[in-house]
């Protein structure tokens, strides 16, 4: 589809909540591969469990931030004034005349 249109709110939510699950799977992945290689006395198992600890406390840590991030603003449906372009109204107004000032004592 060919459009200019940013995702639905709907849609960006679905993709972070996938986003998630897919990294609380690994989590899991990550702490029953830690068991079974506990429990299998498996060799150079002082490799391999720091490796499944650091997936068990970095992976929640990383999804709970993406699943918190949405996607940044386009810069050209941000708020506020934008110093590129004049404002429309302000580009449009008839020249200034001279202001005549009276001082009185």
């Amino acid at each position: 589809m060919i459009t200019d249109a940013e995702t639905s709110q709907h849609d960006q939510l679905h993709s972070r909540e996938v986003r998630y699950i897919l990294m609380m799977s690994f989590r899991a992945l990550c702490l029953v591969a830690a068991a079974v290689l506990v429990g299998a006395h498996a060799p150079l198992l002082w490799v391999w469990i720091p490796i499944c600890l650091v997936g068990m406390v970095l992976v929640p840590w990383f999804a709970v931030l993406l699943a918190n991030d949405r996607p940044p603003k386009r810069r050209d449906r941000r708020g506020g004034q934008q110093f590129e372009q004049p404002a429309p109204e302000l580009a449009s107004l008839p020249p200034a005349t001279p202001v005549r000032i009276i001082d009185a004592d």
